[in-house]
């Protein structure tokens, strides 16, 4: 699917069908959009920037290092956008292509991102003269959707501190959804560090104008208190984390202690037991009184027992 943006006297209109592309001039046009495109859709941009487009297996395989790239006539540049689930993060690669002033994306799916800025070109067209500043717009959008997913991170681990402060069931199944939290930080750190890497280059290059310099310093500032408050919040987990083991270890001895207790309170009276139960002739009455003494003294010395300990404060 194709969504061209192109100026039409004093606002911005749009297109979804890749043959209007023939009508309109590299000046008349301010982002093309290829969401999932076709190999038709892909040749006919490619013809009309006289330019290559990178395939999406391409864009994946880039690395880190080499995710932005520049030519004497183009500016290359691969990210990555995060997609929240109900459990598990997934980051989806995005390519731009800018060209004569003109912004080319390739996306495989449907990113807010997108649909906000391609709402705000339309209704205020201005802010957006041109393509480096369509792309400069994603970037912010899309960093701001970001701050917002870490504090709902954030709300997410003080309610696991506080179910943890609260004594509540500390299980295994809460520990896992910790070590969720952890896997979730580290995407969106990964994330948040992409969009660092790809705003840094930018302020190196010398083809972006020059008003869109501020904002991108001012982005460059907003990432790097991301990125800080990602490691507090990794930080913080690690803390639960040992926390929350630490309770599971409490607990742990508690059971123990029990059972160690019992088996020491015990371990007199089963003494008395086993002597007097051996087949030996044993210095007792030998009468009916035997049984009732036997059991008298077992149940002394669990008495004792449990006197000792109590002074020595081990119940």
């Amino acid at each position: 699917m194709v969504e061209i943006f192109y100026k039409d006297g004093g606002r911005v209109s749009t297109s979804d069908q890749i043959n209007f592309l023939e009508e309109l001039g590299l000046d008349d046009v301010l982002w093309i959009d290829l969401s999932s495109p076709s190999g038709e859709e892909k040749r006919s941009v490619e013809a009309f920037l006289d330019t290559t487009l990178q395939s999406r297996l391409q864009a994946e395989e880039i690395e880190s290092s080499s995710r932005y790239s520049e030519s004497e006539v183009a500016i290359f540049a691969n990210t990555n956008f995060l997609i929240p689930g109900p459990e598990h993060y997934s980051m989806e690669t995005v390519s731009f292509i800018l060209s004569e002033g003109v912004l080319v994306t390739i996306r495989d799916v449907s990113l807010r991102s997108f649909i906000d800025i391609q709402r705000r070109i339309l209704t205020q067209s201005r802010m957006f003269p041109t393509g480096y500043h369509i792309m400069v717009g994603i970037l912010e959008n899309r960093i701001d959707l970001d701050a917002d997913m870490i504090e709902i991170m954030a709300k997410e681990i003080a309610q696991f501190s506080r179910r943890a402060s609260l004594g509540e069931d500390v299980s295994e199944e809460f520990l896992l959804d910790i070590n969720q939290l952890q896997e979730n930080t580290m995407v969106v750190r990964e994330n948040i560090v992409d969009k660092q890497r790809m705003i840094s280059a930018i302020l190196k290059s010398d083809k972006f104008p020059r008003d869109v310099y501020t904002k991108l310093n001012v982005l460059i500032k907003d990432v790097g208190s991301l990125i800080n408050h990602t490691n507090f919040s990794f930080e913080r987990l690690e803390f639960l984390q040992n926390t929350v083991l630490g309770l599971i270890n409490l607990e742990q001895n508690k059971i123990m202690k029990i059972f160690t207790f019992a088996s020491l309170l015990f371990m007199p009276a089963t003494v008395i037991a086993s002597i007097f139960g051996m087949n030996v002739e044993l210095p007792i009455f030998g009468g009916r009184l035997d049984f009732i003494l036997i059991v008298a003294f077992m149940l002394l010395t669990i008495f004792v027992a449990f006197v000792y300990f109590r002074k020595r404060k081990m119940l």
